[in-house]
């Protein structure tokens, strides 16, 4: 079987599901490597509980396999619908909690300290993040986490939350200016120095 290219020169993920579609387990392993530690990463995000951003990560990706005979390359990238996924799964559990949750932490490799000073304050700032975060609502923390924490563009965004980009860019607008405000007295505290 031939499998698209994409601009990089490595199989597209739709080419990558289809294949996994037509029996090939190798085409699986390649897609679960590159999609999986993406819903892990943005259920750990969203979620407090380390074991149940695994659980979700599991089923966003079962869902993925579920669905892959039906695909349709070009309808849709595979990441927004897995950002997507993930973030409607998380949302569903935050929901059955009846409560929003703080975002978990994901604990830095050692060897990229510098320094135990400089870890610590990275640690108080991101600790600090999470604090902020979980008070906001859940449409901006997905908004903020979406664009500022995993980088994606807002037209993905508002593909992935089913909402226009002015939705998107309302939404991380107010959960950034809500982030400033709750951040706003501790500068001195996180080691950030007034200019």
């Amino acid at each position: 079987m031939v499998m698209a290219l994409d601009t990089h020169g490595e199989v597209s993920d739709d080419a990558l599901l289809l294949a996994y579609a037509a029996g090939d387990r190798a085409a699986a392993r390649e897609l679960t490597l590159r999609c999986a530690p993406v819903a892990l990463r943005v259920a750990q995000r969203m979620l407090r509980d380390p074991a149940e951003a695994e659980d979700v990560a599991q089923e966003a990706m079962l869902r993925l396999w579920r669905i892959a005979p039906e695909w349709r390359p070009g309808e849709a990238k595979i990441s927004t619908w897995l950002y997507r996924v993930t973030s409607n799964l998380c949302t569903d559990r935050l929901r059955r909690a009846g409560r929003g949750m703080p975002l978990e932490a994901i604990d830095e490799p050692a060897d990229d300290r510098p320094a135990a000073v400089a870890g610590m304050i990275e640690a108080d700032r991101a600790e600090a993040l999470r604090q902020a975060l979980a008070d906001l609502p859940d449409r901006q923390r997905q908004a903020v986490v979406l664009r500022h924490l995993e980088g994606l563009a807002n037209p993905e965004i508002a593909a992935i939350m089913d909402v226009g980009v002015e939705a998107v860019e309302s939404l991380t607008a107010r959960g950034k200016r809500a982030l400033v405000r709750a951040l706003a007295g501790r500068r001195e505290e996180l080691g950030y120095e007034d200019d």
